[in-house]
């Protein structure tokens, strides 16, 4: 049998001492975490030992020896060190041996208590860099998407204890040269703990102001929750405001980034900073564009190029109503429902006009609270604007739902006249179409019903298509715009800055790198941490986003743009109407 020892690079020079680590049955591997250096009291040893198994639930013990003959020139030390074994009792004893004025290793693992003689097995040397697999956080195959591809990946499931039991001995590690105690160790902060004044200071002021922030947004939160904004039609305005539902959903994420509650996993508190970062940069963006539109007046600018905008879009409409009340393309229109409906869309757009004018003295000062409230993220500032487009362009809405309903009547009324011919009929409680008898002045009014749906269906069917597709360029310019702030609310920042500054924080899984394969020698690897893969770090730690909209896939959006039905962002109803 072969037997893994994985050992820490940081060891390697460390004088002769005792192995101190986990031995893991399951995998025939011994993980060593420290070196116990001379002179020590063996009871202390065992004494901290199990402080560590008590504070980490991590199964602690000495596992073997360890000799530096580089550094210690008597040849009686290993034999002393052998002699240890009978105090440390474990099975199997390493003992691990680094030659003197080489760089070869020798290592043997002996079983004393399964039989007799004492039996030794084949060891292989595995070495890990201590810090980065503490560090890091090996992804289990379920979070990644698919395989990652790499030169001898190892697979996850059989790291899974090691990375566990690094991760699990930090208590361990808190224990450096400066400190006094009776046990001298050596590991991968033995030469001085790292530590920074600017991170502690931040550590002892995040707990006030975690209780000041929670306390603020419980408030809001109360105020947000108040009947008084459940009065028809508050809420129905709430919900097709994109403003209302960016704000709510910025409030729930500050409500996560500032709890007191400790995050219970590394996944919880990923996602956590990945909040504050993308809350961070979206008010930075916020105050950019705050101070672009406060300079040179710009707002001034953009008001008094507002109204002149509106005009122009309101004049190319009645263009293109008086080009539909015509004869359009050379294409024969029912003159009397044309006329109808031209001059009837002409009001509503002399309508418009009449209010926009109405409003261009405070458009200036409406402009200017809304720059102001870009300090509270671009993505507000987006949402406003999505507002702002929904309506400056109502009158197309009003185009659009008119025409909508219209051609939505006419189809529906063909489809049902065709079933009185055929002899059918659409049954609403059973939801299908069942055979139904007409006698002879049912068919004669469905036959006049028929020829005039259909003479009228190509003067209702072209302003029904001029008014969607204006209504779809609007749509696609909103849905940009969501799509920003959807990209800013769910792209995980802090994780994809981990991945490219320490990418070993995020591991995939291992690799391993032959050090030296010699005959009678032990085989020496390292093992090195396979980064996650930019695509399944966004994959795995992408935030929810907001979701305000209904979305559609595109045999739906086709099927509704061909019968009429509306799109965006009311629903309909599910249940067929005859």
């Amino acid at each position: 049998m072969v037997l893994k020892a994985f050992f820490p690079t940081c060891c390697a020079s460390a004088d002769s001492g005792l192995l101190v680590g986990r031995w893991v049955p399951e995998q025939s591997s011994a993980v060593i975490l420290a070196v116990v250096h001379f002179p020590f009291i063996p009871i202390q040893v065992k004494e901290l030992l199990a402080q560590v198994h008590k504070a980490s639930q991590v199964q602690v013990a000495v596992l073997g020896t360890w000799c530096h003959r580089q550094q210690e020139p008597e040849e009686s030390l290993g034999h002393f060190l052998e002699g240890l074994g009978a105090i440390f009792s474990h099975d199997p004893w390493l003992q691990l041996c680094r030659e003197k004025g080489t760089r070869f290793w020798s290592c043997k693992a002996t079983y004393h208590q399964l039989q007799g003689t004492p039996t030794e097995d084949q060891v292989m040397l595995i070495f890990y860099d201590q810090r980065k697999l503490l560090l890091s956080w090996l992804h289990p195959p379920a979070a990644l998407p698919d395989c990652q591809a790499g030169d001898s990946a190892a697979s996850t499931g059989g790291l899974a204890d090691i990375f566990d039991t690094v991760a699990r001995s930090e208590v361990l590690f808190r224990n450096d040269q400066f400190d006094e105690g009776p046990v001298r160790l050596s590991h991968w902060q033995s030469e001085g703990m790292e530590a920074s004044i600017l991170v502690e200071l931040a550590k002892q002021a995040s707990g006030p102001i975690c209780l000041l922030m929670t306390s603020l947004l419980s408030l809001l939160s109360a105020a947000s929750a108040c009947r008084l904004w459940k009065l028809w039609p508050l809420p129905f305005i709430r919900s097709k405001l994109s403003t209302c539902e960016q704000l709510q959903h910025r409030l729930k994420h500050l409500s996560f980034i500032f709890s007191t509650e400790k995050a219970q996993s590394p996944m919880q508190l990923m996602r956590k900073a990945n909040m504050l970062v993308s809350v961070i940069l979206d008010v930075a963006l916020g105050l950019l564009l705050l101070s672009w539109l406060h300079s040179n007046n710009r707002i001034g600018q953009l008001a008094n190029a507002l109204v002149p905008v509106a005009d122009y879009v309101a004049e190319e409409l009645q263009h293109l109503l008086q080009w539909l009340m015509g004869a359009p393309a050379g294409l024969k229109m029912n003159r009397a429902l044309d006329q109808v409906l031209g001059r009837f869309f002409l009001y509503h757009i002399h309508l418009w006009i009449s209010y926009i004018h109405l409003m261009s003295p405070f458009i200036e000062h409406i402009l200017w609270h809304v720059g102001l409230s870009a300090c509270l993220g671009l993505t507000v500032a987006l949402s406003i604007l999505s507002d702002i487009i929904a309506l400056l362009t109502f009158h197309i809405y009003c185009f659009y739902v008119y025409g909508a309903r219209l051609y939505c009547l006419k189809i529906y009324g063909l489809s049902s006249l065709w079933r009185l011919f055929r002899g059918k009929k659409w049954n609403v409680l059973r939801q299908r179409v069942d055979s139904c008898s007409y006698d002879l002045d049912q068919l004669f009014i469905g036959t006049l019903l028929f020829t005039i749906l259909v003479f009228l269906l190509p003067t209702t069917a072209l302003y029904y298509l001029v008014f969607t597709l204006l209504r779809l360029l609007v749509i696609t310019v909103q849905g940009i715009i969501h799509l920003l702030v959807d990209f800013i609310n769910s792209l995980p920042l802090y994780s994809l800055g981990l991945r490219l500054c320490r990418p070993y924080r995020l591991a995939a899984g291992v690799k391993f790198r032959v050090l030296e394969q010699e005959k009678g020698r032990p085989l020496r690897l390292l093992m090195q941490i396979n980064p996650l893969h930019y695509s399944h770090v966004v994959h795995t730690y992408r935030l929810s986003s907001c979701g305000c909209h209904p979305k559609h896939s595109w045999g739906s959006l086709c099927r509704k743009l061909f019968f009429g039905e509306l799109i965006y962002p009311w629903r309909q109803r599910e249940d067929k109407q005859d």
